[in-house]
């Protein structure tokens, strides 16, 4: 596949110290995939110390020959990744201040046209520069709360896969850092090319902006009852089959009425929602595979086209006022 004709990229990856390793070489591994398929793309990864080389990340693997932020030279349109790291260092003051230079510098870079880009908790970087400020953002969502205390000037927005402003994008941690590099190759070098490059790293279910932070098949099992586990695996593993309360009920052992007052008070959801939200989240899936809206719904039990439909209308208005 070739890509002749444009200027290259630098896609610059930043190594902080106590860096997670997921949020920087999930990104990477997509641009060095690109790369590989003649993408004009070069791939830089740097600290954010002058005069530094190597950094240790929080699970204690070692970087070295990477290059100091100020050595760089950048051009309008390159971009830099801000990966997440412990989030103890944000609660650093003296990690905060002696990485000044590095924020001075990324908001420098942000006024040449740069495109900056955080994943995880790398959004705390972006927010101490002023760069978050009256921008719409987003980061993981268990820091959500903090990054709002800390930085009352940014919009955030909650449930976000990643947000995009100003050039600016956030992204909500390692999995949708990926997605949000995919998102970029898409807007470098066209949908064709970022699908042969999910295709490369083997991800089948691209998701974009407007998809939910929160899959529906890991929220609600935050508790400890094995019987509302298994119900909730039963549902996941057999959206096809339709399973009335009593057969639910019957197989951990309860009665119908016990089973759907214990259900919503253990996920805060009922039964018919969650089974809802379950089958418009796996049509989704389904539909961007490139399943027909028929095949769809009958993979999900459901009676007819017309029914996947208002459903699929349901979860994402639902998702849009998270």
């Amino acid at each position: 596949m070739q890509l002749n004709g444009q200027s290259v990229v630098k896609a610059v990856f930043i190594i902080p110290p106590k860096v997670h390793l997921l949020d920087i070489t999930g990104p990477a591994q997509i641009f060095h995939e690109a790369a590989l398929n003649n993408a004009p793309v070069e791939l830089v990864f740097s600290t954010i110390f002058a005069g530094e080389t190597g950094s240790v990340s929080s699970s204690m693997l070692s970087f070295n020959k990477l290059i100091p932020f100020d050595e760089l030279v950048l051009n309008s349109g390159d971009l830099v990744f801000v990966p997440g790291i412990d989030s103890s260092l944000f609660y650093d003051r003296a990690f905060m201040d002696s990485s000044r230079p590095f924020q001075y510098w990324l908001n420098a870079q942000h006024k040449n046209g740069v495109i900056a880009c955080s994943v995880c908790t790398g959004a705390f970087f972006l927010a101490e520069c002023g760069l978050l400020d009256d921008r719409e953002c987003t980061t993981h969502w268990e820091f959500t709360d903090r990054l709002k205390l800390r930085y009352p000037k940014v919009k955030l927005q909650t449930n976000r896969l990643f947000v995009e402003e100003d050039h600016i994008y956030t992204s909500a941690g390692v999995t949708s850092g990926i997605d949000l590099a995919l998102y970029l190759v898409e807007r470098l070098w066209g949908a064709h090319f970022a699908a042969q490059i999910a295709k490369e790293a083997v991800i089948y279910f691209r998701r974009t902006l407007d998809d939910p932070q929160l899959s529906v098949f890991t929220q609600y099992r935050n508790h400890l009852d094995h019987r509302i586990h298994k119900v909730q695996d039963l549902l996941t593993q057999s959206l096809d089959h339709k399973f009335t309360i009593d057969e639910l009920a019957a197989k951990v052992n309860m009665s119908a009425r016990n089973l759907t007052r214990l259900f919503k008070k253990t996920t805060q959801i009922s039964i018919g929602r969650y089974l809802d939200q379950l089958r418009a989240e796996h049509a989704e899936k389904l539909i961007a595979e490139g399943h027909t809206l028929q095949a769809a719904a009958l993979h999900c039990g459901l009676k007819s086209t017309n029914q996947l439909r208002h459903l699929r209308s349901r979860y994402r208005r639902s998702n849009k006022n998270v």
